[in-house]
Order: C-alpha cells, then structure tokens, then sequence
C-alpha cells in the first residue's frame, strides 16, 4: 500500500516540474501505473491438494505454498516448537503429530513432519482424539533439517474415532 502511495505522489511531483499534468492526464497516468504495479496472486495462494508423504519426500518442492492433506491425528506436542532456525515459540504455538500413511497395523507419528497450530486454533480442537480423520490446510514455512515445517490455517475433523468405554 505505501509503495502504491509513493508511486502516485512521485507522479504527481514529476507531472508538476515537467510543465503540469491536467487532472485527467495525472489520473490516467495513475490507473496505467497501477496496473503495472499489481502483481499476480502469490503461489502459497493456491492451494495444492497432496499427502503428508510426499510432502515429507519433497520438501523443498512445497516451501512457501500452502497445502491441503487428509490425515489421522495422532497427538498435540511440543516437537520442533523453540528451534532457531524455524521458530515458532512455545509461548503461542503447539504441535501436532499425524500418523503415517503408509503404516496401518499400527500407530507411527510422521514426525519428520512439523505441524504448527497457534495455541487459538489449537483450543477449538483440545478434543481431537488419536485416531482421528481430519484434513489440514497448512503453508509450508521452512525445509529445515530437510523436513517440513508448517504452519496449519485450517484443521477441520472428518471423522471422529468411537471412544472406548472403561469396563471395570
């Protein structure tokens, strides 16, 4: 926004000093540059329907776009939260751990995968069970390490996982 600002006033010093402008030729001089200023919608705007596998396996190939996967939630933690070099700090954020796709006999956390919720988002979801189907949008931060880190916008529940009563 400041630069459209700095761009319309230098228009209008420049119209001023080279013999003046009438006001119609300052305002097409103004739309012309505005439509050269306007830039195409960023890449992490387009949202690319994949896995958390190959998200993991290419991690550079998602980097500073945004994603959308179907996963099974397995638990909030706090992996990856405090590290330097792709902070999110613990005082806002918490992580979440989704299973692998690829194991179904049993629960293994994809934790090569760093999911980032703020502690907001995170609240609406405090009853997420492990087990749990949900699908995750998220914009692919950093590829530190070689893994994916993301920061989820949207979590939505699917399906919820039938609670097993106590039996005492």
């Amino acid at each position: 926004m400041n630069r459209k600002i700095i761009i319309t006033a230098g228009i209008i010093i420049l119209g001023a000093l080279s013999g003046g402008y009438s006001i119609a030729q300052n305002q097409a001089i103004q739309n012309n540059v505005k439509s050269k200023v306007q830039k195409p919608a960023a890449q992490h705007d387009v949202i690319l329907n994949t896995t958390s596998l190959n998200i993991v396996n290419n991690p550079s190939k998602f980097l500073n776009k945004t994603v959308k996967m179907q996963a099974t939630f397995d638990k909030f933690s706090t992996l990856g939260l405090d590290y330097n070099k792709a902070l999110r700090p613990s005082t806002k954020y918490i992580g979440i751990l989704i299973q692998r796709d690829d194991i179904t006999d049993h629960n293994i956390p994809l934790s090569e995968m760093k999911l980032f919720l703020t502690k907001e988002l995170a609240e609406k979801h405090i009853d997420l069970d492990t087990g749990d189907k949900i699908e995750i949008t998220a914009r692919e931060f950093s590829a530190a390490l070689n893994d994916p880190w993301l920061d989820v916008t949207e979590l939505k529940v699917i399906k919820k996982v039938a609670k097993q009563e106590d039996k005492e």
